[in-house]
């Protein structure tokens, strides 16, 4: 087949003692043609199924993870390789986005794909009903360490469709604030141990970037948006859960969203990005640049921002994005390990494929070292974790992670992100108002309910 986009793979040989050989790396390109893909998904899976190991336990893993995290998963596949007991792994690296999606729903749909890949879990509801995930067994999950009771409810809740688990988080990641420590102290926004002050009220975050703009003499809270396809509703979606209301999405239509719950956030979001104190026509590397050059005391940002922030020499604080309405709520997402579906699966090779995802999550102290909050709660029980600044800081975030409502067209890089983001930064440039921003948002929704599911 003709290659649309690339694909490298890394060999983890499992080490059988102390000597340890060099990984063999290659680079792999094959695809598939863009648009219509998931129609084709029964004639073409053949084409992008990954080479069979003979082994048990010699395993094909799929994921999305380059750069940093990329090298902390190596890193973690290294550790679970070596010994007697270790794996064979043979990794194959996907571009992040819709290639991404579009590649495991052709390979699951033909049944010839990888033991194990990485989904974000935003996504479930888009490949476990129609069939593109084998589920998990609990039973063996138990027996190689892992159960229910190590999860977040919040989290846990979202990894099962129809009662049936089909999903494993390796990682909670959600939308946080980072802020400037010494700013913070200027403004008087730290608590006695040093930690960024609850806000409990909109007032409260209003008033806070009133004094953080004084104290850096430039902007209070930075917030980048413009033609950002996420940005918007992340933000959107975490105050809209602090309301407690509900967002829905029933197959069919009509959404049920509570407009007047909607309304209030949307003016809220306009109310705290005024263009004075904080800036509202940032794009999302301007909020970054200006964070890092010291011109804002505060920057509302993805957790997996911390590398780079980190780098900038910033006297550099985090937490949970500030609870301002009536309950906490924090928007996330998790990667997560599913088991792409298989006509056949070898039982001692599925047996292993579950004893890989126990011991994978069980590193992820690893992982929270690019930002990630470790889902596995008995990692963040570690003196190793604890120890870990700004990390730990906001750790409670998985808690009351809050997560796109369930459908299959939701999720990371979805459709649904952007038709949601436009409206509302139409909103907050002064375009257009609040009530017509989240009715145009309602209109955006019920269309994408009324197109057929491509995998149902």
């Amino acid at each position: 087949m003709s290659s649309s986009f690339p694909a490298r793979q890394v060999r983890h040989p499992r080490e059988p003692g102390p000597a340890h050989g060099v990984s063999r790396r290659g680079i792999l390109r094959s695809g598939l043609a863009g648009a219509g893909a998931l129609a084709a998904a029964g004639s073409l899976a053949g084409c992008a199924s990954p080479a069979r190991a003979s082994g048990a336990s010699e395993l094909s893993v799929w994921d999305l993870f380059q750069g940093g995290d990329g090298m902390l998963m190596d890193e973690m596949i290294d550790a679970v390789s070596a010994g007697p007991d270790g794996f064979d792994v043979e990794r194959t690296i996907l571009d992040w986005g819709p290639s991404y999606y579009t590649k495991l729903a052709m390979s699951a749909a033909g049944g010839r794909a990888s033991d194990v890949a990485v989904l974000h879990l935003s996504r479930l509801a888009g490949y476990a009903p129609g069939g593109l995930l084998d589920p998990f067994d609990l039973n063996l999950l138990a027996e190689f360490g892992v159960s229910e009771k190590d999860f977040t409810p919040a989290v846990w809740s979202r990894t099962q469709h129809a009662g049936t688990v089909y999903a494993i988080p390796l990682d909670v990641h959600p939308f946080i604030v980072f802020y400037d420590r010494e700013a913070a102290d200027k403004a008087g926004l730290l608590d006695p141990a040093g930690e960024l002050a609850p806000m409990g009220s909109p007032q409260a975050l209003l008033d806070a970037g009133k004094a953080l703009a004084e104290a850096t003499g430039g902007s209070g809270i930075l917030f980048g948006h413009v033609t950002d396809t996420a940005q918007n509703w992340r933000q959107f979606a975490a105050l809209y859960a602090q309301t407690g209301a509900s967002f829905t999405l029933p197959d069919g239509g009509p959404p049920d969203i509570d407009v007047d719950a909607a309304v209030r956030v949307v003016d809220f979001m306009k109310q705290l990005f005024d263009g004075k104190t904080n800036p509202n026509n940032l794009d999302y590397n301007g909020a970054m640049a200006n964070f890092i050059g010291g011109r804002g005391g505060m920057v509302m940002l993805g957790e997996w921002e911390l590398p780079t922030l980190k780098k900038s020499g910033i006297p550099l604080g985090a937490a949970p994005f500030p609870q301002v309405f009536d309950r906490p709520a924090v928007y996330t997402d998790s990667h997560s390990f599913v088991l792409p579906h298989q006509k056949d699966p070898d039982p001692a090779r599925r047996r292993e494929a579950h004893r890989y995802v126990a011991q994978i999550i069980k590193q992820s102290l690893t992982w929270a070292g690019a930002g990630h909050i470790p889902a596995y709660q008995p990692v963040l029980a570690e003196p190793g974790y604890t120890a870990l600044h700004p990390q730990s800081s906001y750790a409670d975030a998985g808690e009351v992670a809050v997560l796109d409502p369930p459908n299959w067209f939701v999720g990371a890089g979805s459709n649904f992100q952007n038709r949601m983001c436009q409206p509302l930064q139409a909103a907050l440039l002064g375009n257009t108002s609040a009530e017509k921003a989240v009715r145009q948002m309602i209109r955006e929704a019920d269309a994408l309910l009324r197109q057929p599911n491509p995998v149902a």
